[in-house]
């Protein structure tokens, strides 16, 4: 059905439900390339304002991709709980903006929520949201989750050491995970990108990161994040996988695009769940998502991609992981063209993933070709850390060599714990104290000159 809002006796008129929520989107080239966005300031406003006045129910009763033809609205549609709805299923999008900002929406009022709200909720409310609106909201959602360690408590800033290799050499590997251990960081998982996905160099990977893990004691988990295929593969030959891992999109052409459907890694986290290799829980799966691959795989059906990017983490919820993060800036310019539109898609994503409870983090990154540069992330990841982000991406040096973009380092996010006071899990901050790399608060401590650490075969 149509939509219209009038403006100084002009009539805004907008066809359907998708292009109210594109046209009411803060300006990203994707949007732009996709022939979705606004064109001109005063089309986004009028969007926005008839955004305000819809009601919330409608979001529920026209499907932006109809349910018959896409297997993500069928699970959005079918996992919706109208009792945790019930309490705000009177109010429009812009009521419920006033009200999620309100004393009234407190932790455990928007823990009860979460399974009342659908993703289109999310993106829509967010769209009517200033940065320092979707910092406050996203600060007072608390999503925990456990594996070998507790991630998402009070006053915590985890982080994924990321060290890939341009050969998978094992060696070039283990240099960059003593680089962040002894950085502190490391606590939400040890997470390498293989360039290869055959099973010799998985083999090679995880029994490299396991041992690490083992041999020291370390309460965290591995993950070597080859297509969900390939890890199956690895847990029925009984190797060491801890973190089953894949990319998702927020619609069912996307998620074929990368070779996976909802069935695929329900089987996958069966298989995960089955080895129980947690200590304290067993949340077995890690998401990638991000702004622009459903447009990339030209799959997003004339949605959005801030609306495509929340429906990826229905999926995600959905498998109950330990930790989700949104690639922010990564896929590139053609999507998000600059810093100032990295900045808010990152603010967006954790909103939403946060408010539709995700343990959610973010890789604070950008592609080389972008116009995007150092000073942006430091801004991104200063708002996310105060926003309460679960968990960071860590790389040496904040450049990564095998996937050729730019992403945090490990003194970026000493940085952010040092200046908010923020502890990482408290497994492993009690495993650096114990090893003598951190005093009991937290801070870290000159490396002793033969630290068993420094053993690694690097």
């Amino acid at each position: 059905m149509p939509y219209e809002h009038t403006v100084d006796g002009r009539v805004w008129r907008f066809a359907d439900l998708r292009t109210l929520l594109g046209r009411a989107s803060p300006p990203r080239s994707g949007d732009v390339l996709a022939g979705i966005a606004a064109d001109s300031p005063d089309e986004r406003m009028a969007a926005r304002m008839a955004l305000a006045e819809l009601p919330l129910r409608r979001l529920l009763e026209e499907p932006v991709i109809p349910c018959e033809t896409d297997e993500v609205s069928r699970l959005i549609h079918d996992g919706h709980d109208a009792a945790a709805f019930a309490p705000i299923a009177h109010l429009t999008v812009g009521d419920f903006r006033d009200w999620l900002l309100s004393a009234r929406a407190d932790e455990g009022t928007l823990a009860d929520l979460r399974a009342g709200l659908t993703p289109e909720m999310a993106a829509a409310v967010s769209k009517l949201m200033r940065s320092q609106d979707l910092v406050a909201v996203a600060r007072k959602c608390r999503v925990v989750s456990r594996f070998r360690n507790t991630l998402g408590l009070p006053g915590t800033l985890a982080t994924r050491l990321q060290p890939n290799h341009p050969a998978d050499d094992v060696r070039g590997v283990l240099a960059a995970v003593l680089d962040g251990l002894l950085y502190g960081c490391g606590d939400a998982v040890i997470g390498v990108n293989p360039v290869s996905d055959d099973m010799e160099t998985l083999a090679r990977l995880l029994h490299a990161l396991d041992d690490v893990v083992t041999r020291f004691e370390i309460p965290t988990q591995t993950c070597v994040l080859a297509h969900v295929t390939s890890q199956l593969e690895a847990l029925r030959a009984g190797l060491p996988v801890d973190l089953v891992f894949q990319s998702v999109a927020g619609t069912q052409a996307a998620n074929r695009s990368f070779g996976v459907s909802l069935s695929l890694l329900a089987d996958a986290r069966a298989a995960a769940i089955e080895r129980a290799r947690g200590t304290l829980g067993n949340q077995v799966m890690y998401f990638e998502t991000g702004q622009g691959s459903a447009l990339s795989a030209d799959a997003h059906h004339g949605v959005d991609q801030q609306t495509c990017e929340a429906r990826a983490y229905a999926v995600a919820r959905a498998f109950d992981p330990l930790i989700c993060n949104t690639v922010v800036g990564f896929i590139g310019p053609e999507y998000l063209h600059d810093g100032k539109q990295i900045i808010r898609a990152g603010l967006e994503d954790h909103f939403c993933g946060k408010l539709l409870g995700l343990p959610i983090g973010c890789d604070v990154c950008h592609t080389n070709h972008a116009e995007a540069d150092g000073d942006d992330m430091d801004a991104l990841m200063t708002l996310l850390a105060v926003a309460g982000v679960t968990f960071l991406i860590g790389v040496p040096g904040a450049d990564d060599v095998m996937l050729g973009y730019q992403s945090l380092s490990f003194h970026d996010v000493l940085y952010l714990r040092e200046t908010l006071g923020l502890r990482r899990a408290p497994e492993f901050d009690a495993w650096l104290s114990r090893v003598g790399l951190a005093d009991d608060a937290g801070r870290l401590l000159p490396v002793p000159e033969r630290h068993p650490l420094l053993a690694l075969p690097t």
